[in-house]
């Protein structure tokens, strides 16, 4: 592999085990190119697994300040590089081992740290994390319908043993009678007559 070429994988491979959640090493001796691909299909979209050269890897895993042991790097080497879930990658490569004995997993990196392929296994027996969520949320939606149900017998409970109310008097509104407008009636003297006036 030319100098350039051999720069850049190792810039690949150092990306890559930066921002990997977790890194699983196989050995693939033996595998078909029919079974890489159909373990890669098996390992989702969030997960890239590739051949590697070991003495490129370690050279990356020193720049991406990966520890990883050199017990790994021996023999012919593939690396999953999960970006996803690590939990569901580890069910992927277990299954697909049990399958196919060819492959060969000989440890990884979880958390920052090296773990075992008994390790894995038990990563690989953990419940998924949307599974883990789904459960989470039955459990909370559950107690929440507890919640509510013991609220609402105690409302019941209160309203039952509250006094009853005491029946306010009605409010009388005093009616005042308007008194009939007083009627003023014109009273009309009569005129002083001539004639009046000569009989007085």
């Amino acid at each position: 592999m030319a100098r350039p070429d051999k720069t850049a994988a190792v810039a690949e491979l150092t990306e890559d085990f930066r921002t990997a959640t977790a890194t699983v090493l196989t050995e693939y001796r033996g595998l078909t190119v029919t079974s890489m691909k159909k373990l890669r299909r098996a390992l989702g979209e969030n997960t890239k697994y590739s051949v590697v050269k070991n003495t490129l890897t370690k050279i990356a895993a020193k720049d991406a300040g990966v520890d990883l042991s050199a017990d790994l790097l021996t023999g012919p080497s593939a690396i999953a590089f999960i970006k996803g879930d690590p939990i569901a990658a580890a069910k992927s490569m277990r299954d697909f081992a049990k399958e196919n004995p060819l492959l060969v997993i000989k440890g990884g990196i979880y958390e920052g740290k090296s773990v075992t392929p008994a390790e894995l296994m038990e990563l690989a027996n953990l419940e998924s994390r949307e599974v883990l969520l789904a459960k989470l949320a039955g459990a909370m939606k559950g107690s929440f319908a507890k919640a509510a149900r013991i609220i609402d017998a105690l409302r019941i409970k209160m309203e039952a043993s509250a006094p009853a109310p005491v029946a306010e008097a009605p409010v009388v509104e005093a009616v005042t009678e308007t008194a009939p407008e007083a009627v003023t009636e014109e009273v009309t003297t009569p005129e002083a007559t001539p004639e009046t006036e000569e009989k007085e």
